[in-house]
């Protein structure tokens, strides 16, 4: 069904809001109005055509198998290309001509297939079916339905079966979603190395031994990888097949229901690591040839294959595939309870170009013309305006490396819609530091610029490193700072080396300093916080299909005599400082310095005094900080402490008080004792929590 032209461009209704604050992007109103009139006239559409856009993005409901409160199966596929559908499975004999399809209009085939006598579903719970296609040149095709619920593997097969899920009783939800979070602590997890064992772990691993961790750390949020089924386990879940089945490697879907529940008891909100940008090439368990063409679902010839990624490219303006898309969105809220979604590959999926072989300058020229792909942007803006129509509570990310302007502002604005966005310009700062400069060279003015450069109101997720730096062929910044000693000299029980001492103080700066100045929410990638001793790398055929390295060694922050638990004390008393006071949720800090040569930054931020000395051996004495509220000041929270593997060079019973004397551009400032390779936070202990400083 094609979505007839507007007639008249419309501009976005709170555009003047949006200009105003960003002039520079006022030239390109015409680009705005453009946007906004193929989301309003696809929205129209769907109001005219569908009956809304509620029933439109219920499609999982009746496409692909269905069942009717009588036990009838009601089955519906669109399959443009193909010549006859079929459904054939073990309810059948695998008879593949027993049960037509029925031609509908626009490519779409309806199938009913009525209760038995007894009233039992014709298609038992657990049977394996497939739908069966003739091609256009009168090949017969065993596809699984794109709506599959519930895909599985053999251990002596290569390729996934569709079983049909329909339990008797499916999980229940017991507990209430969390209400939307202020201050958003992102623990990014992996089901499968969720265990130091080498094998792929359960849901009900993460569940009853991995949430509790979590919770104990002070995260209030867990963004999971590589749940929508992808037939390769290394993929890291990036190759999807079936896009509404929940892995079955992990357990069942009702496994996951409950570990999404748990979640919820502990307060905890759960975010879905959602790959609409691409899928996977695969046609005999993938979406791929489905009914027969290279057009369905995905564009046509070059266009529909990413040259990178090898994988197939969704055609955004075709009527269908945002049925699929929007519709699996919802899904995954409604059945399974998900809070919201981190979207991937958003930069791919923005520009025709896919963000191959582009630096992004950050010339607004880059952002707009014929190198956008609208279509996409469109169905990212129809996304976020679905699902804060139908679930406000819901949170939306985007993992986009062009810096998009506006892509976290209202679709009214003109916007994408996003609440957050991944700043991902850090990680590869801290990256290009540790690796090109001295510790004595660390620039503290462009430290502080990466932390502090972002677009003005759009949310954005700070992070030191995520999944990305923890795979094989790139290094943690444990394994940056420490390399090979981490395998020899992390024991209490030998003699603390300089490189461990420099990595483990490093480590703490890094990730506090990134965590307290460096967006609106913070994410962690699971081990990290401690200091991970091994990158992360799937079973394939280059490591013999070892699991040795593709699991997660939370023992080893349990083992008192390892340097681990330091960095794993250091993590959660972090996070739980900003639980108290929230800066994530605070206005930006005011920076009052960034000295080169002293090698010291301080900040003030959510009524807390920062203070962060880079330098490798000097201490400071009497330090002058500059702040804007007088009173008495005591530490809070002091990267040296014993706890945290420092060397406890400072007294947290000092009392350290203003005097009316300015500095740094503040009307007031304190004296303070900063270590080498040393954080505090202070707070004024005279002002109230939570009064405006």
């Amino acid at each position: 069904m094609a979505a007839a032209v507007c007639a008249q461009p419309l501009l976005p209704p709170k555009l003047p809001q949006l200009f105003e604050r960003d002039p520079y992007l006022a030239p390109f109103e015409t680009d705005f109005q453009r946007r906004y009139s193929l989301f309003y006239n696809h929205l129209k559409n769907i109001e005219e055509n569908e009956g809304g856009l509620d029933k439109f993005s219920k499609s999982y409901k009746t496409f692909g198998v269905n069942q009717f409160p009588d036990g009838g199966i009601y089955c519906k596929e669109w399959a443009p290309g193909a010549e006859a559908v079929f459904l054939a499975g073990d309810f059948n004999g695998w008879n593949p001509f027993s049960h037509p399809y029925k031609k509908m209009e626009y490519g779409k085939w309806e199938l009913l297939i009525p209760p038995g006598q007894d009233g039992c579903p014709p298609v038992p719970h657990g049977s394996r079916l497939k739908v069966v296609i003739r091609a256009q040149n009168g090949e017969l095709l065993y596809r699984i339905s794109p709506w599959a619920r519930y895909v599985v593997r053999d251990e002596d097969k290569v390729n996934y079966d569709w079983v049909h899920w329909n339990p008797p009783q499916s999980y229940i939800h017991k507990h209430p979603s969390p209400k939307r979070l202020k201050s958003l602590r992102i623990y990014e997890s992996h089901v499968g190395i969720a265990s130091p064992e080498g094998k792929v772990a359960s849901y009900k691993n993460f569940t009853y031994n991995v949430l509790p961790r979590i919770k104990d750390l002070g995260y209030n949020c867990v963004q999971l990888m590589a749940i929508m089924e992808h037939a390769y386990y290394a993929s890291f879940g990036y190759q999807v097949t079936s896009f509404f089945a929940a892995s079955s490697r992990y357990g069942t879907p009702d496994d996951l229901k409950e570990m999404i529940d748990v979640a919820h008891s502990m307060g905890i909100t759960v975010l879905l690591d959602v790959v609409h940008s691409h899928a996977s090439k695969n046609s005999e368990d993938g979406l791929n040839k489905f009914d027969g063409t290279d057009s369905c679902f995905f564009h046509s010839g070059p266009k529909g294959t990413h040259q990178l990624w090898d994988s197939r490219l969704f055609d955004y303006a075709n009527w269908e595939v945002l049925r699929f898309l929007l519709s699996n969105l919802r899904m995954w809220i409604e059945d399974y309870r998900f809070d919201g979604f981190r979207f991937d590959g958003v930069t791919s999926m923005l520009y025709h170009h896919h963000g191959i072989g582009t630096g992004f300058s950050g010339d607004y020229n880059e952002y707009f013309g014929l190198h956008v792909d609208e279509d996409a942007l469109c169905y990212l803006m129809l996304a976020n305006h679905m699902i804060k129509f139908l679930h406000p509570e819901c949170i939306t990310i985007a993992e986009d490396v062009s810096g998009m302007p506006a892509l976290c502002r209202p679709v009214a604005e003109g916007g994408g819609g996003f609440d957050y966005r991944l700043a991902m310009a850090i990680p590869d700062k801290w990256i290009q530091i540790i690796k090109e400069l001295k510790d004595e060279d660390w620039n503290m003015g462009n430290i502080v610029h990466t932390l502090t450069n972002r677009r003005y109101e759009e949310k954005y997720i700070a992070y030191a490193e995520s999944h990305d730096q923890a795979l094989v062929g790139d290094k943690t910044l444990a394994f940056r700072l420490m390399d090979a000693e981490m395998y020899t000299n992390m024991s209490v029980l030998s003699p603390l080396t300089a490189v461990i001492d420099r990595g483990i103080q490093l480590h703490k700066m890094i990730r506090l300093i990134t965590h307290a100045l460096g967006g609106e929410s913070y994410l962690n990638f699971m081990g990290n916080e401690f200091g991970h001793p091994e990158w992360l790398d799937f079973p394939r055929i280059g490591n013999n299909e070892s699991y040795h390295y593709a699991r997660r060694q939370f023992n080893l922050t349990e083992d008192h005599l390892l340097r681990y638990r330091f960095l794993n004390a250091f993590d959660r008393d972090m996070n739980k400082l900003e639980e108290r006071f929230g800066w994530l949720a605070s206005p930006p800090a005011y920076v009052s310095e960034k000295h080169e040569a002293n090698k010291v930054i301080a900040f003030e931020r959510a009524g807390l005094l920062f203070v962060f000395n880079f330098h490798p051996y000097q201490s400071y004495v009497d330090y002058r900080v500059g702040v804007a509220t007088p009173g008495k000041y005591k530490i809070l929270l002091d990267s040296d402490d014993g706890e945290y593997g420092g060397h406890q060079r400072l007294d947290h019973s000092t009392e350290y008080f203003s005097e009316e004397y300015p500095h740094n551009y503040r009307p007031n400032s304190l004296m303070v004792y900063i270590p080498s390779r040393v954080a505090i936070v202070l707070q004024n202990v005279d002002v109230p929590k939570g009064s405006s400083l």
